[in-house]
């Protein structure tokens, strides 16, 4: 989660000003806040978030103790391979997120049938990303999720009409559970390079070969199936 902070300075001998800062996480938010407080002339000062949320320092200090327990700042990526002659796809994704101040890495996997085209098993991907985010029991957060398919990315953000009845079904089941959970979904398109690790769990999927692990990043890993 990010904040900026927006404090009214209180000049000796003359008007108040008021300053708003860039966006930060938290944890740098609440220690700039203390240092601007030392100065002794902060009339007001509030932390406001991304939708528009005001905190107080304590209400916010209060509430990163409680995020600290509880997994934050996912950033997901989401890739799917279809075979034509099997009508079969593989997806692949990759979830970073934090848990306190450990960073964690989930990678799986999963092969499906009855697809018709690559850029349902793109949907069809974003879908078990969204998954494994409930099984977390993610609640009430802003994601980011990246895709390297233009056509599915420009969907999602509403940039592209949608005129396959396929595809609206997969977005209305997105979207729905997403607001079900209160998760606030941001797009992004990348390249495929930046989007190798989920394509190469999709390849792997189609090939037979199921991953599924979760580590901290600080940890060594064999990567499944490189053997």
């Amino acid at each position: 989660m990010e904040v900026f902070i927006e404090w009214n300075y209180h000049m000796p001998k003359g008007p108040s000003v008021t300053f708003t800062s860039d966006y930060m996480l938290i944890k740098q938010a609440i220690l700039l806040a203390k240092d601007i407080e030392k100065t002794g002339r902060v009339k007001e000062l509030w932390f406001i978030d991304r939708d528009g949320y005001r905190w107080t320092k304590k209400n916010l200090e209060k509430m990163n103790k409680k995020k600290a327990e509880e997994p934050d700042e996912f950033f997901v990526y989401f890739d799917g391979g279809f075979e034509k002659h099997t009508l079969q796809a593989g997806l692949g994704v990759v979830i970073y997120y934090k848990m306190g101040e450990t960073e964690k890495r989930i990678r799986m996997n999963e092969k499906i049938g009855q697809i018709d085209n690559n850029n349902e098993a793109e949907y069809a991907a974003l879908w078990l990303a969204i998954r494994e985010l409930e099984t977390l029991n993610v609640k009430n957060k802003r994601i980011s999720f990246a895709g390297d398919s233009q056509v599915v990315i420009n969907q999602l953000n509403g940039e592209w009409a949608v005129y396959e009845e396929a595809f609206n079904r997969w977005i209305d089941r997105i979207e729905d559970k997403l607001s079900y959970h209160n998760i606030k979904a941001e797009y992004h398109l990348i390249g495929r390079e930046e989007n190798k690790e989920a394509h190469r769990l999709a390849e792997q999927a189609l090939h037979d070969v199921t991953i599924k692990s979760e580590l901290a990043l600080n940890e060594e890993e064999a990567y499944p199936g490189d053997e």
